[in-house]
């Protein structure tokens, strides 16, 4: 059978004392190259098998190689934003126009899935209060709508909010979050 003989000189190997050598088994060892000199005839046979196993190989590394970008990629959707035109330039220039269109539809899978459940999972922070303290930069308006209640952003007003609705206007510069 293929590979028995060299598996037994490897386990006649291993069985002997820790940095001790046993007699060299030159039979056996006669023996395995005997058959190893008679299955070099056919030489095709193992050009094809190295070939073979050349390509199963550079298949595997390629295969790598796009598992680990498009990892990179799917860690772009959550540490930079959902959105190819807010990735910095010198990202875009280093992707090809397949992983461009692997992010699009990733960012668009991700929007998709976060407006069913109603959540952003961007928000890697779990809050500790669900209400915080904002202040008004800018103008917003009156009559906005916020938490199934009408409120009034004037200028410089300080409210208690949900963070989920406070959040939308913070990211938009509009309110800043009072701490302390």
């Amino acid at each position: 059978m293929h590979g028995r003989r060299a598996c037994r000189l490897v386990k006649e190997f291993n069985s002997g004392e820790k940095g001790q050598l046993n007699h060299f088994n030159e039979e056996l060892l006669n023996e395995e190259e005997g058959l190893d000199f008679q299955t070099t005839r056919n030489a095709d046979h193992y050009g094809a098998l190295i070939n073979h196993l050349s390509l199963i190989r550079n298949k595997r590394c390629l295969m790598a190689y796009v598992y680990n970008r498009a990892e990179m990629i799917q860690n772009l959707a959550w540490t930079v934003g959902l959105r190819l035109f807010e990735l910095p330039e010198e990202i875009q220039e280093k992707l090809s126009h397949p992983e461009k269109e692997y992010f699009k539809k990733h960012s668009s899978a991700l929007e998709s899935y976060m407006s069913k459940v109603d959540l952003d999972l961007n928000d890697m922070v779990p809050p500790k209060d669900p209400y915080i303290k904002v202040r008004v930069l800018d103008d917003v308006g009156e009559g906005i709508v916020v938490s199934d209640k009408a409120a009034n952003f004037a200028r410089h007003s300080m409210h208690f909010l949900k963070r989920t609705d406070a959040e939308l206007y913070i990211s938009r510069g509009l309110m800043e979050e009072l701490t302390g």
